[in-house]
């Protein structure tokens, strides 16, 4: 599988862009701050920038979208 293959299937179906569709389907606030949770006690987050490691989403505004998933599956 070429780099840019696995890449995507790590990003999965949401991306960054996602959030500024009125349309796209938010989780709610409580499931996207126990995903966030899981994200903060992660040795993959740069802690820094709340970046993950394994597919390079800003976790912040990933963990808000509805169908978008943990790259390690953890939420």
């Amino acid at each position: 599988m070429s780099a840019w293959s696995e890449y995507k299937k790590k990003i999965g179906e949401s991306r960054p862009w996602h959030m500024l569709d009125s349309s796209t389907q938010k989780a709610s606030a409580e499931e996207a701050g126990r995903r966030y949770d899981i994200c903060l006690s992660c040795d993959r987050l740069i802690k820094l920038t709340k970046q993950c490691k394994e597919c390079g989403c800003i976790m912040l505004a990933k963990t808000k979208l509805q169908n978008a998933t943990c790259p390690l599956n953890k939420w």
